[in-house]
């Protein structure tokens, strides 16, 4: 789907380029985009490589496994069918405590061990469970403490002060968990349409 959409999106600008007689503004703009992607993507190396340095040290120093003991209980409620010391439990639990510090790259591994860990737990292995559902919701929604990514390109952009976005980050994505949890909750024990067991 996400395919078709991009090629409708280029298909009409080159139609519309043509149409008004600026096929050339096509090759400026494909080369232009390319040359500041090449650009940013540079620009993130430095801060990425700052916060996966400063995330393998806090792994190493304990914070992660600090985290992951206060969402614990937390965790326990969400998932009710995952047991407590199932590999599963530990996946999700270091998944959010690393997109709650703005560090997707180093969350992506821990949130595919935990998929791998619930499709083992799941009885219809054609159909996402529910602690998939509620787990993919999480993950997508997390509440972000330090967006470290969105921080690194307001720098590439010369912004004056790029942590400013710091608290409205904070607030728009504990909405975002807020909606997702309570939502997620809704369908699996309100909701007329909720998944079947």
């Amino acid at each position: 789907m996400l395919n078709l959409i991009w090629l409708l999106l280029l298909a009409s600008g080159i139609i519309v380029a043509a149409i008004n007689g600026n096929i050339e503004v096509v090759t400026e703009a494909a080369l232009g985009a390319a040359k500041g992607a090449v650009e940013v993507c540079f620009d993130l190396i430095g801060i990425m490589a700052l916060w996966l340095g400063i995330m393998k040290i806090a792994e190493n120093g304990g914070l992660i496994n600090t985290l992951a003991r206060l969402l614990k209980p937390i965790m326990v409620r969400l998932f009710p069918s995952v047991p407590n010391d199932h590999p599963a439990m530990g996946a999700i639990i270091l998944n959010l405590s690393a997109n709650m510090l703005g560090l997707g790259n180093a969350a992506t591994p821990f949130g595919m061990k935990a998929m791998q860990e619930l499709q083992k737990l799941n009885k219809n292995s054609d159909t996402a469970s529910e602690a998939m559902c509620t787990f993919l919701a999480l993950n997508t929604s997390c509440i972000t403490l330090i967006p470290a990514t969105i921080i690194g390109v307001r720098l590439s952009f010369d912004s004056a002060n790029p942590t400013e976005i710091v608290g409205a980050c904070i607030f728009a994505s504990l909405c975002a968990m807020t909606i997702a949890v309570s939502l997620d909750y809704w369908f699996r024990t309100k909701s007329p349409w909720g998944r079947k067991k």
